[in-house]
């Protein structure tokens, strides 16, 4: 079965942009091309000078993502989509397409994903594998392929972090830009009530949905397909949205009509040089910052109305 393999070259400084990026659209798997210390990694890993020409000829200033498209999908409106937040990002890139049999990424992809233990109360693990849970954590369990908000990266640990210690029982969750619904998901299993996921890609229905099912929280959790101001309505006790700054910036008018006093917002998906553009787009709309959380130069604002 042919998947579309659809790669994306940046510059090496521009590849963790690129990465989340594709890392949010991406239902079916990504995987990243790095050669820029090529040697560092061979010697730190096999212990040898002895490296391949072919190895040692490609390019170390550039960076590629491959992002991974399932036949069922349509890639015109997928491009369509990753180059609008490409664009948004404001980083150079080139696109290219090519087909792929889904098992020559697959299986290798399964070998890197493995569970983890995030903040005091979850776990995050794949359903392929069996987690002893000795100290009684919430389980959110995946399907091997969706490398779209596995945890793994930057970006989503900080908010399910996050979650871990603020969810505290009984709230009404809004994950603006859901994508594969881990957050919504991860807050329910944690204790929240409900929870309602946004996105402006129909197959996130899909997507979320067979996670929520997976979990058991399909009755607890609804997501809308669309933007912010024409889905979403009423008073949140938590809003997550784990998009690029750009978006975050976009709709943070929006935000205040869907808070309450003790709302709290949870920003990521923002690189450490958009942070202080993002604090100073959400202090304009009405919103305090009461903290900033970093991993590898990634930021995870969180806010409550001023």
């Amino acid at each position: 079965m042919e998947w579309t393999d659809i790669s994306i070259t940046v510059k090496k400084a521009d590849a963790d942009t690129a990465e989340a990026i594709a890392t949010m659209i991406a239902n079916g798997g990504i995987y990243i091309e790095d050669y820029s210390d090529l040697e560092e990694q061979v010697q730190a890993i096999a212990h040898i000078d002895l490296i391949e020409q072919e190895l040692l000829e490609k390019d170390r200033d550039t960076v590629i993502v491959h992002m991974y498209l399932s036949p069922e999908e349509h890639p015109a409106e997928i491009l369509a989509m990753f180059q609008e937040k490409l664009e948004a990002s404001g980083i150079a890139y080139t696109l290219s397409t090519s087909g792929v049999e889904q098992e020559d990424w697959q299986n290798g992809w399964k070998k890197y994903y493995h569970s983890m233990e995030i903040g005091r109360r979850l776990a995050v693990v794949p359903s392929w594998e069996t987690y002893e849970n000795t100290d009684g954590r919430a389980v959110l369990k995946l399907d091997p392929g969706m490398a779209f908000g596995t945890g793994t990266h930057e970006t989503t640990n900080l908010c399910l972090e996050a979650l871990d210690e603020f969810v505290k029982g009984g709230e009404r969750l809004l994950d603006i830009g859901t994508g594969s619904g881990i957050l919504a998901i991860a807050a329910l299993l944690l204790g929240a009530k409900s929870a309602e996921g946004v996105d402006i890609d129909p197959m996130c229905v899909r997507t979320a949905g067979e996670n929520a099912r997976l979990n058991g929280v399909q009755e607890q959790f609804q997501v809308l397909v669309g933007d912010l101001s024409d889905q979403a309505e009423g008073r949140y006790d938590i809003i997550t949205a784990n998009i690029v700054a750009a978006a975050i910036l976009s709709l943070a008018p929006d935000l205040p009509s869907l808070m309450g006093p003790d709302t709290l917002f949870i920003a990521s998906g923002i690189i450490d040089q958009k942070k202080d553009e993002v604090i100073a787009g959400l202090q304009k709309v009405g919103l305090q910052v009461v903290d900033v959380r970093e991993k590898r130069g990634w930021e995870c604002i969180l806010a409550r109305k001023a």
